[in-house]
């Protein structure tokens, strides 16, 4: 698993070196930030999963900052962020929102189909934003958390499981040319 992830991550001394990020100092240095092991991995896949759902423009930066806080693997956190985008995004928001209607009990009474952003004006995209969660109302709020927060857990034991299956593979394989 190493060797398929480290054909495309940058090295620690690439990223010390980086003009731009020297002035983060020791924030990007320390060293599970770039490492890939289990834990390391997985909590980048569960933290990219969480802030993935984050809605706007924010995603990336809101991983970067939570793998950071959590010393888990930043490229693998930014880069998981991705699995959101224009093709998968509506699908997600209306599973969150049928998860929410769902927990909740309750619909908002706002068709889903009819969601639209014919005049989606950037300059104001938090008013956008704000407008779009209100029409929305409770079960998109409840269910966007609770699939943000389901997504990241079944991420993180994903990674740790299938990690630990090629490991245990590798190390019979081993074994095998050995005694063989």
């Amino acid at each position: 698993m190493r060797k398929f992830f480290r054909k495309f991550l940058p090295r620690h001394e690439t990223v010390k070196n980086h003009r731009w990020l020297k002035p983060f100092g020791g924030w990007l240095h320390h060293p599970n930030l770039w490492h890939l092991h289990r834990r390391s991995v997985a909590g980048g896949v569960a933290i990219g999963l969480f802030c993935g759902l984050i809605p706007g423009p924010l995603q990336m930066i809101s991983a970067v900052l939570l793998a950071v806080l959590l010393r888990v693997n930043l490229p693998v956190a930014t880069f998981t962020t991705l699995y959101t985008n224009p093709l998968t995004i509506v699908p997600l928001y209306v599973l969150a929102y049928e998860l929410g209607a769902w927990v909740s009990g309750t619909h908002s009474g706002a068709p889903i189909a009819q969601l639209s952003f014919s005049e989606l004006r950037w300059h104001d995209w938090l008013g956008e934003l704000r407008d779009w969660l209100e029409m929305l109302g409770k079960p998109f709020l409840i269910g966007l958390p609770l699939l943000a927060v389901g997504l990241a857990i079944a991420g993180y034991f994903v990674v740790r499981v299938v990690w630990r299956i090629v490991v245990v593979r590798k190390w019979r394989a081993r074994k095998h040319r050995t005694e063989g």
